[in-house]
């Protein structure tokens, strides 16, 4: 990720924080949609999931910048969620289900170059967390 991306997504992502709520129902409705089977996997109260999720994002994304700071904390959360029944293949789910709450929180202003940067940026967080689940 370079300098122009992060500043990219954290721009965008102060213009999400107001539809927090509305962006996380439609992001556990995407991935839902994409795949019926990863439902049972939240078995406690979604909107409490979306605010964990919401906040997730935010400090993964405050910390873009220190990269050293942000692997350790997504090595460990890579790890618990090996006991929710998280397989490699859920962060693929995920991301598209990520991309496509962005393209439609965002409408026309989801430009091609704001979508090379999440893409980029979860495809460093996915991999950072599927590398942690096989050390």
């Amino acid at each position: 990720m370079n300098q122009t991306q992060i500043a990219l997504i954290q721009q965008s992502w102060q213009q999400v924080l107001p539809i927090k709520l509305q962006a996380a129902e439609l992001f556990y409705n995407r991935l839902f949609e994409l795949d019926p089977s990863l439902k049972p996997m939240f078995n406690g109260d979604i909107k409490e999931q979306g605010d964990k999720l919401m906040l997730t994002l935010t400090i993964a994304i405050n910390s873009l910048t220190k990269l050293e700071t942000l692997i350790p904390v997504l090595e460990d959360m890579a790890i618990r969620h090996i006991g929710y029944g998280v397989q490699d293949e859920h962060y693929q789910t995920v991301g598209q289900a990520l991309i496509d709450t962005l393209a439609q929180a965002f409408g026309e202003d989801f430009t091609d170059e704001l979508k090379s940067a999440w893409l980029t940026m979860y495809e460093t967080v996915a991999t950072v967390m599927i590398n942690a689940t096989k050390k």
